[in-house]
């Protein structure tokens, strides 16, 4: 048996960095040592992993000494700078921001679609995807694989907490502005008049609200998070034509990123065989009971590890294409447990070496 290689966390006090260190303890140990990485604020800080206290370390070059796999999870800006300095000491990179997804030679992995991809990281880096298109695909890939898909067109649902804690501060805290005001909403202004100018990272208030807007502005008025959605799901499914139209919604839900999807098929395709398909894909749970009021939502998906998907139907006007909904924990598979999937194929890799 090789040896057991040794992780470092990088972010490891913000909030998806806490879940990475929840899933270092849950799951089946195949590290040895384990270091956990922050800013030279959180430097000295102990927390907890894996049923022990760890002292957090600054974010320095040498920390990455003797690290086989590093975990990022920090801004975009500071994983272009970092990632490669860790890569140049001999330690692959595991990567939750946006700043490699596009590369050409970094890969683009979701282990349960295209793990195969993960042998072909020259850089040394391998990139996570975005939270809302990796819960959407969770359960289109299988999907496209008996069916082969040719055109999403999708509306998300987006929790704040993809926003990290000061969107979810932000929402509880216009919440409470807003709560027992039963005029609220009823004529223009007042909700932004009792929320207030404390927005946070939102233009437009939550509370009492849905905004359609996620991201920043990209070319001709599409923003990021929708340009995301296209050019990922492109890259995953090794689809490079794919058609894909998104429109991104924030909503006030404090975790779990829904997303309502019509896919086109080459196909036809049935309801009935569609749920067949999912209710043995791996990741997926299948909750499509409309008659019983059972419906993948949010509030029963947060805290677990799946997407949920349901309210399946075969389209109306086309019998290659199918509507359904489709929900996950944007902070579990849809960031820190997938990372932490790729660490550990990663960790059998070295193991078997």
């Amino acid at each position: 048996m090789g040896r057991q290689p040794t992780l470092a966390v990088v972010g490891a006090t913000g909030s998806v960095g806490t879940v990475m260190r929840e899933l270092l303890t849950s799951r089946r140990n195949v590290w040895g040592e384990i270091r956990l990485i922050a800013s030279a604020r959180s430097a000295g800080k102990e927390l907890p992993c894996r049923g022990e206290q760890l002292t957090v370390q600054e974010l320095t070059p040498e920390v990455f000494d003797g690290v086989d796999v590093a975990m990022f999870d920090i801004p975009d800006e500071l994983s272009r700078e970092w990632a490669p300095i860790a890569a140049d000491r001999g330690v692959t990179v595991v990567d939750n921001s946006p700043a490699w997804r596009m590369e050409r030679d970094v890969p683009l992995v979701v282990p349960e679609i295209n793990g195969e991809a993960l042998r072909y990281r020259p850089r040394g880096i391998v990139a996570n995807a975005n939270c809302t298109t990796m819960t959407m695909l969770m359960a289109i890939a299988p999907l496209h694989h008996e069916y082969e898909l040719r055109e999403l067109v999708v509306a998300s649902y987006q929790s704040v907490s993809g926003a990290g804690q000061i969107g979810v501060d932000i929402l509880h805290d216009q919440l409470s502005k807003v709560a027992g005001d039963r005029t609220l909403g009823s004529r223009p202004g007042n909700v932004r008049q009792a929320v207030g100018d404390d927005l946070g990272p939102f233009p437009a208030p939550l509370a009492l609200n849905v905004v359609p807007w996620a991201g920043d502005l990209g070319p001709l008025g599409w923003s990021s998070d929708e340009l995301k959605l296209r050019d990922e799901s492109r890259k995953i499914l090794a689809l490079p034509d794919l058609k894909v139209s998104a429109t991104c919604v924030q909503v006030p839900v404090v975790t779990g990123h829904s997303v309502a999807v019509h896919a086109v098929f080459g196909s036809e395709i049935t309801a009935d065989e569609a749920r067949q398909v999912l209710r043995n894909a791996p990741g997926v749970i299948l909750v499509d009971d409309p008659e019983a009021g059972e419906f993948p939502m949010p509030i029963d998906a947060v805290g677990t590890d799946p997407s949920w998907v349901g309210r399946i139907r075969r389209a109306m006007d086309d019998p290659r294409a199918l509507d359904l909904f489709i929900t996950g924990d944007n902070m579990r598979k849809g960031a820190a447990l997938n990372t932490v999937q790729i660490a550990e194929m990663l960790a059998a890799e070295i193991a078997k070496s």
